[in-house]
């Protein structure tokens, strides 16, 4: 789906954020993440049927599309490129739980995923050129991450930077699984209502 010639407020007001977060403004990036991250967890919550995963291919999708957003043109509108790149995300990581079951209906209406946007989630190995994407990913959000405690910045680090389990993570920092679990949960609603209230861009 092109955007025409005169595309909507929001859509220009996308082009404007993506624009200033390609120049590595925090406040862009915070506003693109609250701008949708509510559609893209409902969607994700829709596909996977399970919140705690839904919660977590949020973040995934966000930090995908902040390392490549160098390759984001307005030929497309940004919210369809992001449900793209989230959708993909989704479906890889529920091959690789073998959930072949759950019925994948993208909110879009376009239920074609362009393979532009087939990025691999959760894959046990990585090429070089993935290795690369991952220490960018962890760049743009390891700046979000900071702002917040130590022991949830930790748990952040752990579950989403260096892509340990919940059990890993349990033994890293002897804690009960459903500690982690809570605290990480915990973790997730702060970094968002950082970006709620706009506070990363202090």
């Amino acid at each position: 789906m092109e955007i025409s010639q005169g595309p909507s407020g929001n859509a220009k007001r996308d082009i404007e954020l993506v624009e200033a977060a390609r120049k590595g403004s925090e406040k862009a990036y915070a506003d693109l993440m609250r701008r949708y991250k509510d559609t893209i967890y409902f969607m994700l919550l829709k596909m996977v049927n399970n919140r705690t995963d839904a919660e977590d291919l949020t973040i995934e999708a966000f930090g995908k599309a902040f390392t490549n957003i160098q390759q984001y043109t307005p030929q497309y509108a940004f919210s369809t490129w992001l449900f793209r790149i989230a959708s993909n995300n989704a479906i890889d990581f529920m091959r690789k739980k073998r959930a072949v079951t759950v019925p994948l209906e993208p909110s879009s209406g376009d239920r074609q995923v362009s393979g532009e946007y087939n990025y691999n989630a959760r894959a046990e190995g990585y090429n070089p050129e993935e290795s690369i994407i991952r220490d960018q990913n962890s760049q743009i959000l390891r700046r979000m991450v900071a702002k917040l405690k130590p022991r949830y910045r930790k748990l952040l680090e752990l579950r989403y930077f260096q892509e340990y389990s919940y059990d890993e993570i349990a033994k890293e920092l002897d804690l009960p699984l459903g500690t982690v679990k809570v605290q990480l949960f915990r973790s997730r609603e702060m970094l968002f209502e950082l970006l709620k209230n706009n506070e990363i861009a202090k």
